[in-house]
């Protein structure tokens, strides 16, 4: 039977599997470890598909190739590391402007600069959530095997069409380099459904308005550049129509809609995995690669009898605050493990002194920063 069919592959083969599946169609990047094998993947495989898949002269052009397909109809991802992601900066600001559906693979590894290229590590979890100007929301979710890889690329494309913005995959150097035995018959979308930005195909008796929307959460239609419409794209705040403005009231509502866009729609982005004890006190966060060391950190302390529940975080940004919230519901102690000096540790930390419980819970960071994972001894110690 097809079902006991299985492959044995790693996270990048599984990550650009994925895209196949969601329908990319165009590629670009530029050779950066650990991110380099999805480039390799995407130049071999898009093509056999009737894709494009290009080697940039830089980060750079790569990001800017993926935008100005991405207008014109095409399904785009890229992947880089922390020091690519760097260079995208200014482009990703463009994107979250200019309203791009775009998907962004951000493979972690040791930083600063550039840091340890084949070393793993977690530090740019803040990164992609304030590394342009503005401030402004973005989504980003991040997988913890290559099986999660595959289905958090789908979703990830998803989620770029519906809330026509950059969706970043924050994935790192060992979930992509860890290979895994997946079932054939477990390759399918995920359950998760969205409905995508109307994309406007023929001109109608009213004049087209690229950015129109009758109220700040609403998504405008996407006609893609080169179709019946004029479609103006800019970096520059803009009105309905596309034209610069300085008009107070027209970027108010511009800038207000860029966030209410995913503010207002929460509860479809957010994406968790919890399994939450009766009369734990202890709560284990944990997400990426250092939620396998969690899951078994937590099975021990159960077999040892200790009462301990544990959530896994798929979608980190927005944070998940009502998955959280409700997993604080009883707790004293939140342990956080991360390959960082404590990056969502602050997330929890900040939901945790809002919680309506007293007292408030104490919130414990694991952090690693010298290259080696996080072994479930360690988080069974902060358990403790």
């Amino acid at each position: 039977m097809r079902s006991e069919f299985v492959e044995f592959v790693d996270g990048s083969q599984a990550i650009a599997r994925g895209a196949l599946a969601a329908g990319c169609n165009f590629f670009a990047g530029y050779p950066i470890t650990p991110a380099s094998p999805i480039l390799h993947h995407m130049i071999r495989e898009l093509p056999k598909v009737g894709g494009v898949a290009i080697q940039g002269e830089d980060e750079i052009s790569s990001i800017g190739m993926c935008i100005g397909a991405a207008m014109t109809g095409a399904k785009s991802m890229t992947a880089t590391s922390g020091p690519g992601m760097s260079l995208y900066s200014e482009n990703i600001g463009l994107a979250i402007m200019g309203e791009v559906p775009l998907v962004i693979v951000d493979v972690m590894r040791l930083g600063p600069a550039t840091g340890g290229a084949t070393t793993v590590g977690q530090g740019d979890v803040q990164f992609v959530r304030w590394g342009t100007s503005g401030g402004y929301p973005i989504i980003a979710l991040c997988p913890t095997n290559p099986r999660e890889c595959y289905d958090l690329t789908i979703q990830s494309f998803k989620l770029a069409e519906r809330f026509r913005c950059p969706v970043f995959l924050l994935t790192d150097r060992e979930v992509v380099a860890t290979m895994s035995t997946i079932k054939i018959a477990e390759y399918q979308e995920t359950a998760q459904s969205h409905d995508q930005a109307p994309i406007v195909e023929k001109s109608g008796d009213d004049a087209f308005v690229p950015y129109g929307i009758n109220s700040p959460a609403e998504i405008p239609h996407l006609s893609p550049i080169g179709g019946p419409h004029l479609t103006r794209f800019t970096g520059s705040t803009h009105d309905e129509l596309g034209f610069l403005t300085k008009d107070p009231d027209k970027v108010a509502r511009l800038n207000q809609h860029l966030a209410a866009k995913i503010e207002a729609r929460r509860d479809e982005i957010e994406s968790v995995f919890s399994d939450l004890q009766q009369g734990a006190t202890t709560l284990v966060v944990s997400y990426g690669i250092t939620a396998r060391s969690a899951i078994e950190a937590v099975h021990i302390a159960r077999q040892q009898g200790k009462k301990v529940s544990y959530l896994v975080v798929y979608s980190l940004w927005p944070v998940p605050e009502n998955a959280i919230t409700r997993a604080l519901n009883g707790i004293e102690r939140v342990v956080v493990p991360e390959l960082n000096l404590g990056q969502y540790c602050l997330e929890l930390k900040r939901l945790a002194n809002s919680a309506s419980s007293s007292p408030r819970p104490d919130v414990i960071g694991v952090h690693r920063v010298d290259g080696e994972l996080i072994s479930p001894q360690q988080i069974l110690e902060a358990i403790r």
